[in-house]
């Protein structure tokens, strides 16, 4: 790992991924990941990739409308512009590198249906889209001369120099100091914040709780999608998402009575938006006294399900549930976040030179609730609108490297056991689908002490203390933004 880079990259999700191919070649970038290159929330993305490409009864304006309604026309248009009009290209883009998306017999591209979408527009690798689409990145960056990549490396602290930025970065428990012109935080979601989540275990926050520190604006994080249908399995916090496209297939939601009930809350029925189906199993849930919810597609031809589902039906499989003939238990848990660190269309934050991508970023394409598919998108179009601004700033910068000198102080004690179960705990309680106000405002002032016990303290500075930092900053900024609107 060398000293200095023209661009340092933290994350390799998609956005990040995606970004150091549209980079110039002529840049030095260095691109760190917290655990190994694969782990990451854009690899669990089971649906696919929303575009209009090659439409025949599609268009842009209708991509437009149907990201507007999914996000209670809260969205910010001229961003939704940029990620409509830019989809086609990146499309071809990421099958020139090799993803495989699934094709009709007559050998053009399949698309399926998702919540939201007025028509078929999705495009897919099976149902593990995220997985192909991450592993042909990373085997294209891997082919990259001036692309170095560092695993196992967690950024620490970041510090703003008068030419760029000096970040902390704790590689095999030693801190080791990087400086750069550019950096692009991809650091994903905030799912950890949560006992139940379809996230990967590195989904902390710590590229919002950062830039939050450094002073970038953050932007309407309490707006947590909650995802309708994730697998109901209550022995781990991490739930396995049944896809989008099941209920795009043709699945039905059946109650604790085994009895459809979307008719009851929604006209659009089991493909209406992620929220109002969340919020109709809540609603039913206190109506029946009951989480007991299925999704049933057993209508549907088994070898259809087999073919299209491989890897739901073999994770099924697993947990003793046949989808083919069983009804599948779910209930909603934590699935994504349409908030982060505020951008622009260049997915420049107001620190000048920081970039934030992917989930981590507040683009404004998605509004209150994002519509089924356009996070693999946003990833896409925003972080090569990154790497084209990047590229056109980098051909007139000849600064040298100022570097900040961290300090680390001789600390001996580890943070007080059990505070990051009390954090998922509270937010569990106080924010998830529908809020609870008085454990909204009870919570809040919890999750304030123990951010200043975190903020204040000597502690050892770890990956334990620096993801526990972040889940306490992230809950905090989560529920101040919702206490303020109570």
């Amino acid at each position: 790992m060398l000293k200095n880079y023209d661009a340092v990259i933290v994350g390799t999700g998609v956005a990040g991924l995606y970004s150091a191919l549209n980079l110039s070649s002529d840049l030095k970038i260095l691109l760190i990941t917290k655990r190994e290159l694969k782990l990451c929330n854009s690899a669990l993305a089971q649906g696919g990739v929303a575009a209009v490409y090659k439409p025949t009864d599609d268009n842009t304006q209708l991509h437009t409308n149907d990201t507007l309604v999914a996000g209670g026309f809260k969205n910010d248009i001229e961003a939704i512009k940029v990620l409509v009009t830019e989809a086609a290209g990146e499309i071809q883009h990421i099958i020139d590198l090799g993803v495989d998306f699934d094709k009709n017999p007559d050998g053009t591209l399949h698309k399926t249906l998702e919540g939201g979408h007025s028509r078929r527009r999705i495009f897919h690798h099976k149902d593990a889209t995220g997985d192909e689409l991450v592993t042909k990145l990373i085997a294209a960056v891997l082919q990259l001369p001036n692309v170095d990549v560092c695993e196992n490396a967690v950024l620490s602290d970041i510090h703003k120099t008068s030419t760029g930025f000096s970040s902390d970065i704790l590689v095999n428990d030693e801190h080791i100091t990087v400086n750069s012109h550019y950096l692009i935080l991809g650091t994903g979601g905030i799912g950890r914040v949560y006992e139940y989540t379809t996230n990967s275990a590195i989904a902390t926050g710590d590229g919002i709780a950062m830039a939050y520190d450094m002073g970038a604006l953050i932007k309407n994080l309490h707006l947590v999608q909650f995802h309708p249908t994730a697998f109901n399995n209550r022995n781990t916090r991490e739930c396995f998402l049944i896809s989008e496209a099941v209920r795009g297939e043709g699945a039905y939601l059946r109650n604790c009575n085994c009895e459809r009930f979307m008719q009851n809350y929604d006209e659009r029925l089991e493909l209406a938006p992620r929220d109002v189906v969340s919020h109709a199993i809540i609603q039913e849930s206190k109506k029946t006294n009951s989480e007991e919810f299925y999704l049933d597609i057993t209508h549907k031809d088994s070898d259809f399900l087999k073919k299209r589902f491989p890897m739901i039906y073999k994770n099924l499989l697993a947990q003793g549930f046949d989808m083919t003939k069983d009804l599948i238990p779910i209930f909603p848990c934590q699935h994504y976040l349409m908030g982060g660190i505020n951008v622009n269309t260049k997915a420049q934050a107001n620190i000048e030179c920081l970039y934030a991508v992917g989930e981590c970023s507040h683009t404004g394409v998605h509004g209150n609730n994002r519509l089924a598919s356009n996070s693999l998108l946003e990833a896409l179009v925003f972080s090569h609108q990154a790497a084209l601004d990047i590229n056109e700033k980098a051909k007139t910068n000849t600064l040298g490297f100022e570097e900040y000198e961290f300090i680390h102080k001789n600390n001996s004690e580890h943070i007080p056991h059990g505070l990051r179960t009390e954090i998922r705990k509270i937010m569990q309680t106080a924010y998830f689908v529908i809020p609870d106000e008085a454990e909204l405002i009870s919570g809040f002032e919890r999750v304030k002490e123990i951010k200043s016990l975190l903020d204040e303290g000597n502690y050892i500075v770890n990956a334990d203390y620096i993801e526990a930092k972040s889940l306490a900053t992230v809950a905090y900024l989560i529920l101040k933004e919702a206490t303020d609107i109570l």
